[in-house]
């Protein structure tokens, strides 16, 4: 990897090979794993040869620093410098074990937080497009409705959604009891559309299908739903639908959250009904309300 090879310079790149190996074989890291690092480390040993010519041994919290900038100056993605750091820290946490340099330079260097991605959803345009476009006159077109106007209305999680059991729905007081992450039971009210869907499918239509089990939802063979068969049933949907953006649960328990901040409701409430133990979770979904704050902001006020 050097321009030269000579004394400290050969046995730093025999300590890089070494590296390699010891990723492929005791750490057992994967072929693009490996390619990654190798790339990251060989980027790093060319700039510190070109630039000061010395060798990783010699490389100290300042030349970080500097190499640090340069990375930020070729405005690379957050993402891309962070795994860059990552890879050198492990590189020489490797070369302090072998007792091939005496103090890690990254110890004190902070990998950049990744950027917060913010949530999809769908516009409420978009849902009613979607409640609009599912074909109610059959019974699994009725058993797709009621799923449907569950997830939206509820917020709930695709593996909450397949433990289900027809128990679990009380119709009279419009509730759903949903076991949650780590066992934890939470119930969530259902709206009135989702209700009267649930109540239709599970006295006209669920029966017809021949029920294997207590299972709230089912397939065409009478069994449990799966998760890759509402996967499946999602995609159908946004298909007929025509919609360009993808649809998934995740993205309706987004929706849910996105639509409830947006009129109105409190971070506590939201969190308590997506069953999210940190507070913290529930926040992203601000980013998109302030978005939308914004926007509406811009669009009615005279001096925006």
């Amino acid at each position: 990897m050097f321009s030269k090879c000579a004394g400290k310079e050969c046995a730093m790149d025999r300590e890089y090979s070494d590296f390699l190996t010891f990723l492929r074989i005791e750490k057992r890291a994967s072929k693009h794993t490996v390619s990654s690092y190798e790339k990251d480390i060989a980027h790093f040993l060319k700039y510190i040869d070109q630039r000061w010519n010395i060798s990783a041994a010699e490389v100290s919290y300042v030349h970080i620093r500097e190499y640090l900038t340069e990375l930020y100056a070729e405005k690379l993605a957050r993402t891309t410098v962070a795994r860059k750091i990552s890879s050198l820290r492990s590189f020489y946490t490797y070369l302090l074990r072998e007792e091939s340099v005496v103090e890690n330079p990254l110890t004190l260097i902070h990998v950049p937080r990744k950027g917060k991605r913010l949530p999809s959803f769908f516009y409420e345009e978009e849902m009613l497009q979607l409640f609009d476009s599912v074909d109610t006159e059959t019974d699994l077109g009725k058993r797709n409705s009621a799923l449907l106007e569950l997830f939206y209305a509820t917020g709930i999680r695709v593996g909450e959604c397949i433990k289900l059991d027809v128990k679990d729905f009380d119709i009279y007081l419009e509730t759903l009891l949903v076991k949650g992450k780590g066992g934890k039971e939470r119930y969530v009210p259902v709206g009135s559309f989702a209700a009267e869907a649930l109540t239709v499918y599970i006295n006209e239509s669920r029966p017809r299908l021949k029920p294997q089990d207590d299972a709230l939802f089912l397939n065409y063979t009478g069994k449990r739903l799966t998760a890759r068969g509402i996967q499946k049933i999602l995609n159908k949907l946004s298909v007929d639908a025509s919609l360009t953006s993808r649809m998934s649960p995740h993205i309706l328990r987004h929706t849910f959250a996105t639509h409830l901040l947006n009129e109105g409701a409190d971070l506590r409430t939201v969190q308590e009904l997506l069953g999210h133990t940190d507070l913290a979770a529930t926040q992203i979904y601000t980013h998109v309300t302030k978005d939308r704050l914004r926007e509406v902001y811009r669009n009615t006020h005279p001096r925006a």
